[in-house]
């Protein structure tokens, strides 16, 4: 018998949310204009600081809702039933505001989204959306 101590089972997941701000093909560039592309990332990265990982990823193949911000939950948001919000056409700095805000208060599982924030939410093709899952 092993007198070596048992590890305690992880939990699947991060501890604090994840913002994923799309800046591929269409998101974050020129092809988008009239948005500050680098500022809104700062933003996040500002705004959220510890409360979550803000991160720019590569295409999320949804262009035609650039630019693409998508936000995970955390573990404790997961096991609160808490899934993946994508959020499209993220074109203005209030909307940056109100994904931050919301993402610092908890974020999807644990808070409410502001209701403003329904008027960019959208579902991705399922391919997709289990690209980001994995």
């Amino acid at each position: 018998m092993s007198r070596r101590p048992r590890k305690a089972a992880q939990v699947p997941g991060t501890p604090r949310p994840t913002v994923s701000v799309c800046r591929g093909c269409c998101c974050g560039t020129p092809k988008i204009p009239d948005v500050d592309h680098a500022g809104q990332l700062a933003e996040l990265r500002r705004s959220l600081g510890e409360a979550a990982t803000v991160r720019a990823v590569d295409c999320l193949d949804a262009c035609e809702q650039a630019n693409v911000i998508v936000v995970q939950p955390s573990a404790e948001g997961r096991r609160a039933g808490g899934r993946p919000v994508w959020l499209g056409l993220v074109n203005d700095r209030d909307a940056v505001k109100d994904i931050a805000a919301w993402t610092e208060a908890g974020g999807p599982g644990l808070v409410d989204p502001p209701e403003i924030l329904g008027l960019y939410t959208f579902r991705p093709s399922r391919r997709v959306q289990r690209e980001l899952d994995h």
